[in-house]
């Protein structure tokens, strides 16, 4: 174990498994300006992650102005969220789609049946079906596209449990020592829903599916467009492996970096209420839903936007 001795500036872990002390990363890129927010109130949940947004209503009517706001939030705070906002599916929908085209997940009609149009999907848990979101994980890395953002209303909630954590994948990233990265940097890693949506599929929908959906390959290290930022992007839930390197090397660096994404310091945790909005990028953050409300009811309503194909580092 190291110990951390007092200091004025937080030192950079020289083990990020075996260290406490300081772990202080900065928010954004070091090219991001960072300016004041004029048309809504920003209150910060962590120091490097998460925001609460009020003052305004979403929905499709919102002006130009506001929207670049929203989008600076988006990329300084990586997820926002957004409280009694007692919206319509068609305000919900409106929304997500001044981001970008609405993404239809394939696997819908075997895990929510009834809801394979691209649209607001009701996803109700119960003792009858139980949340099963409760492993961290980006949104569809299996896909080639990878989804830029979600949209996810509270509905019903129960008295207490049903929590939503997200790590700061690019805080992660800044954190690690420079040996790591240099390991990491230029690293790809294959993703597959194999091991998740199909252990629960009947082998004639994983047969279907098979061909439009084969395994991919995503950069370790993904470069974020408008800022430059670096982020992590593997995740428990879809990587498989990271390829270039052994089998031991790969679960090594894997399971190092999913144990340095767990810190809490890392981390924003939000409780729900119901008409309580999250909006995040899947690219820089990873979430877990908590599954601690069993045999509670917990429905929610979600929507998600259409990603890019990620990026990593140059040669």
């Amino acid at each position: 174990m190291t110990y951390a001795l007092p200091a004025t500036a937080a030192p950079t872990p020289t083990d990020p498994l075996a260290y406490f002390g300081p772990i202080i990363a900065p928010r954004t890129a070091a090219n991001m300006e960072v300016l004041p927010y004029e048309l809504f109130s920003l209150e910060p949940q962590t120091p490097t992650i998460g925001a609460e947004i009020s003052g305004i209503r979403l929905g499709g009517d919102l002006s130009d102005e506001v929207m670049a706001e929203l989008r600076r939030a988006l990329i300084e705070w990586k997820v926002l969220f957004f409280r009694d906002q007692n919206i319509e599916r068609a305000d919900h929908r409106a929304f997500a789609e001044a981001w970008g085209a609405l993404e239809q997940h394939p696997f819908y009609r075997y895990t929510q049946p009834g809801q394979s149009d691209v649209d607001v999907a009701t996803l109700a848990k119960d003792a009858a079906a139980v949340g099963a979101e409760n492993i961290w994980h980006n949104d569809v890395t299996w896909h080639e596209f990878p989804s830029f953002a979600a949209v996810l209303r509270a509905i019903e909630i129960p008295a207490v449990g049903g929590d939503t954590l997200w790590a700061d994948t690019g805080a992660a990233y800044d954190l690690l020592p420079d040996d790591i990265k240099a390991r990491i940097d230029h690293l790809e890693a294959e993703h597959d829903w194999i091991t998740s949506f199909g252990s629960g599929m009947p082998q004639d929908a994983i047969d279907t599916l098979r061909p439009n959906f084969p395994p991919v390959h995503h950069p370790v290290v993904r470069v974020i467009p408008e800022t430059g930022r670096r982020v992590l992007f593997v995740n428990v839930a879809f990587t498989q492996r990271i390829l270039g390197v052994s089998k031991e090397e790969s679960n090594e660096l894997l399971r190092l970096l999913y144990r340095h994404l767990m810190r809490p310091e890392l981390q924003v945790r939000l409780r729900w209420k119901p008409n309580t909005i999250a909006f995040w990028d899947n690219r820089t953050c990873q979430h877990y839903a908590s599954s601690d409300y069993y045999p509670a009811r917990r429905v929610m309503e979600r929507i998600s936007i259409v990603g890019d194909k990620p990026v990593g580092l140059s040669r």
